[in-house]
């Protein structure tokens, strides 16, 4: 039986468009998060969005972009999460991981 048919995730690359709710601006949010990511090996952007939310996208193997999620639940040691949701969309080849303004 394959990892797919029983279950269990793949190394399949995948994306998910991230929204980030709480204190997690002024708190190193997006740095942290971009260092997460690239230990990970996971490609992607992550940026401050004019609402208090932080907002990122993650590309890569499925089961690195889901240890990423996970991360951002806590986030860096200075944020209060609130509410972390993710859609899933086609990847798209993204390539780095960037913080954008």
């Amino acid at each position: 039986m394959s990892d797919h048919e029983s279950g269990a995730p793949t190394d399949q690359r995948v994306r998910r468009h991230v929204f980030v709710t709480g204190r997690v601006q002024g708190v190193t949010y997006r740095a942290s998060t971009r260092e997460a990511a690239t230990e990970l090996g996971v490609d992607g952007w992550v940026r401050n969005r004019t609402d208090g939310r932080v907002e990122a996208v993650f590309e890569g193997p499925e089961n690195a972009v889901e240890r990423l999620l996970a991360w951002c639940e806590d986030g860096p040691r200075r944020a209060r999460v609130e509410d972390v949701t993710a859609e899933t969309e086609p990847p798209e080849g993204v390539e780095g991981f960037e913080i954008r303004r």
